[in-house]
């Protein structure tokens, strides 16, 4: 039905302005009595054999809604209705900027894929964190933090420990987002030196608190396998707790469309089923690198079940959707759950 009759419709109107109703009805079902059991008969799978302890956490089964999505922790609660076991909310910023000018997201529906340079436009961190004091379950939520753009990159370290402190509480882990494309220069940040310095204030902060909350970093799927060497290096010698594999990519290759209608896009990140080779293979390479010991969490291309036990049999520890969702529709998580539970009972019955 989402396929045949749903997404036809909503794929008649500008990808942002889709966005918005979106989130307006999934508020609608945050208020609504009944909805959110509803929908959970309908989307959740729930088995043991699904549940995943990563970095100190246990989750309920290894899906997760990337951000991008619930910039500004709006409508977790609804969005866990739909199967998932984890939301990353942002990617947040100190203040609150709107973001490129639009428009700003543009669907390659042959391809299935998204480009967009939105530009880390969110409502602000003081806005986020109203949203997340009001958590009343156990959902988990992750805290994806960003720099304003308007913040030179020799300040930058102030934009992301501000967010580190403030969301402290309210959020389960971090992921510290240096790898987006769509802000004017971020991925400099990626520079090694630049890099451990910046995640070594962060572990210290961490340690710091009460209660130390796990650190991630989400990385480029455009980086060469030296810097992820090098990347993989400021991780030993920071001690942060995971990897995030990976954001959207710049690359165009491989694409059904002409280098004209592209090139009128222009610029932005590009996720969907074209990023999903390129993601796994980086999942595998550090998973070696590391002889599995690093958590990691793989994104990028997930667009049914078997992308998805992919990105796990390659060294994924948890995974996370967002243009799959997009394209497939709610049901996604739940197939995935369920092929995941059949593939492990054969394997359990087969010992």
């Amino acid at each position: 039905m989402y396929k045949t009759i749903i997404r036809p419709v909503l794929f008649l109107f500008n990808p942002e302005s889709i966005h918005g109703i979106l989130i307006n009805f999934l508020k609608l079902i945050n208020i609504l009595p009944g909805m959110k059991a509803l929908l959970r008969l309908f989307f959740m799978s729930e088995n043991q054999l699904l549940k995943k302890t990563v970095f100190g956490i246990e989750f309920k089964n290894p899906i997760g809604l990337a951000a991008g999505f619930d910039k500004n922790a709006e409508v977790f609660k609804a969005i866990n209705s739909f199967g998932f076991s984890f939301i990353e909310i942002g990617s947040v910023t100190p203040l609150p900027q709107s973001g490129n000018p639009k428009p700003r997201i543009f669907r390659l529906k042959k391809d299935k894929a998204i480009i967009n340079r939105m530009g880390f436009n969110n409502n602000g961190l003081h806005e986020a964190i109203k949203k997340l004091k009001k958590r009343k379950n156990n959902i988990i939520v992750g805290g994806n933090i960003g720099k304003n753009t308007a913040t030179l990159n020799k300040n930058a370290n102030q934009d992301y420990i501000k967010c580190f402190n403030e969301l402290h509480p309210f959020v389960d882990y971090f992921t510290v987002n240096i790898s987006c494309p769509n802000v004017c220069n971020l991925r400099e940040l990626q520079d090694k030196d630049v890099l451990l310095e910046l995640l070594s204030k962060l572990k210290k902060i961490n340690a710091s608190k009460h209660k130390p909350k796990p650190i991630l970093l989400k990385i480029s799927p455009d980086l060469t396998f030296p810097l992820i060497d090098d990347t993989l290096e400021v991780i030993r010698k920071t001690g942060i707790d995971g990897i995030v594999a990976t954001n959207t990519t710049t690359s165009r290759e491989e694409l059904s469309y002409s280098e004209d209608y592209i090139s009128k896009i222009a610029n932005g990140g590009l996720s969907g089923k074209p990023l999903k080779d390129r993601s796994t293979e980086i999942i595998k390479y550090i998973s070696k690198k590391t002889k599995g010991n690093l958590p990691i969490i793989g994104v990028g291309g997930i667009m049914n079940a078997e992308d998805a036990i992919e990105k796990l049999n390659a060294g994924a520890s948890l995974v996370q959707i967002y243009t799959g969702f997009i394209y497939e529709g709610p049901s996604i998580v739940k197939k995935i759950n369920n092929t995941i539970i059949k593939n492990l009972t054969k394997q359990k019955n087969s010992m």
